[in-house]
């Protein structure tokens, strides 16, 4: 993984996504996902490029479910971007590194 990409856990969700000063890109995936597996390099180097202005963290789902839950992940993977606590976007599957950024640029301020 990434150094720009940690995991979050449903232990620290709180702390690291909903009280974050910055908007979070959430990755909802599992190991066993090969879509997951696609789209986790694009969701790193985002993680880099954005540096300062975007957190990006990854919770495997298996190991928190309950979290996955609460925020109506269904199907994986689920990159959903919070802000002010909130879930403001969601992306569901395989996209494009265009169609992830853009999602990402309407929330940033």
């Amino acid at each position: 993984m990434a150094k720009n990409v940690s995991t979050v856990s449903e232990g620290t969700f709180e702390r690291e996504v909903l009280r974050s000063e910055q908007p979070v890109l959430v990755d909802f995936w599992a190991d066993w996902c090969g879509p997951c597996k696609l789209v986790g390099p694009t969701v790193e180097a985002l993680a880099r490029d954005y540096t300062g202005k975007l957190r990006v963290l990854k919770s495997n789902v298996d190991e928190n479910a309950a979290s996955a839950a609460d925020y109506g992940v269904r199907g994986i993977p689920t990159l959903a971007l919070f802000k002010d606590g909130e879930v403001k976007d969601r992306m569901v599957g395989v996209h494009s590194r265009e169609a992830i950024e853009k999602m990402i640029r309407k929330h940033l301020n």
